[in-house]
């Protein structure tokens, strides 16, 4: 029985990673915003791998605001989650949702579309040929964290999607290994309403096949943080599939 168990494990996911070491889009981080650009996308048909460094997804929605269960989105936005079954609540011109049950179902929304994620997967720096981002070059957390000098392996992609939030990690890793003229501007102190709209100015493709959504975006541009309105990431994944589907298609 042991065996088997090893076996079952071990051949699954072998064949895992062989059918995603080529794909059409690779998204890095599985936050709000992440998660939103990968349904869609998948749902288009594209092949799309979400690659999270931590062993869960939907970045800080779990804490909802400042440990309270419960996240906001405005009025705009409230479809995208009305679309994958999370119930909404008015509270004067908001509506309220539940910090679980939203990253619960964006998640299986994106992986019923089509969409891989996968956990525990770190991306430590890109694949760049001819100025231009071709895939991404990933290691596990559990090597990154134990420090341990281990080569890394690589997937090769079309497009590549910074969605990794405040910290906008891999537009860092682009910028400062590749002297790219570009500068992460990081982001502003919060200021909700104008941190909202600016989440969808600047969410685009900032490189040759290099795309930012979410709080990346304003990271790199320099917008402001919004707390616990979630509202602009949910646009701002949909808008970056529609860019990408225009690049790609």
């Amino acid at each position: 029985m042991e065996s088997k168990i090893s076996r079952g494990i071990i051949k699954k996911a072998m064949e895992m990673w062989l059918d995603n070491l080529e794909v059409d889009v690779a998204i890095v981080g599985a936050g709000p915003s992440g998660l939103t650009c990968a349904r869609y996308l998948a749902k288009e048909g594209l092949k799309v791998v979400v690659l999270e460094r931590h062993l869960f997804f939907g970045g800080g929605t779990w804490g909802g605001g400042m440990g309270f269960p419960y996240i906001t989105v405005e009025e705009e936005a409230k479809h995208l989650l009305e679309e994958v079954g999370v119930k909404l609540e008015k509270v004067d011109d908001l509506y309220v949702a539940d910090s679980v049950e939203v990253p619960a179902k964006l998640a299986t929304a994106a992986i019923d579309s089509g969409a891989k994620i996968l956990t525990g997967i770190v991306v430590e720096d890109l694949i760049l040929k001819n100025e231009e981002v071709r895939g991404v070059v990933i290691n596990t957390y559990a090597i990154e964290k134990a420090g341990l000098h281990v080569d890394p392996l690589a997937i090769e992609s079309k497009v590549v999607v910074d969605a990794t939030g405040h910290d906008a990690y891999v537009t860092n890793i682009l910028v400062k290994k590749n002297k790219v003229n570009l500068k992460v501007e990081g982001e502003r102190s919060m200021w909700a309403e104008r941190g909202e709209k600016e989440l969808l100015k600047y969410t685009k493709e900032i490189y040759p096949n290099f795309f930012v959504c979410g709080m990346a975006a304003n990271a790199v541009h320099g917008g402001y943080r919004m707390g616990a309105i979630f509202g602009g990431m949910y646009l701002s994944g949909k808008l970056c599939a529609e860019k990408i589907l225009k690049k790609l298609k």
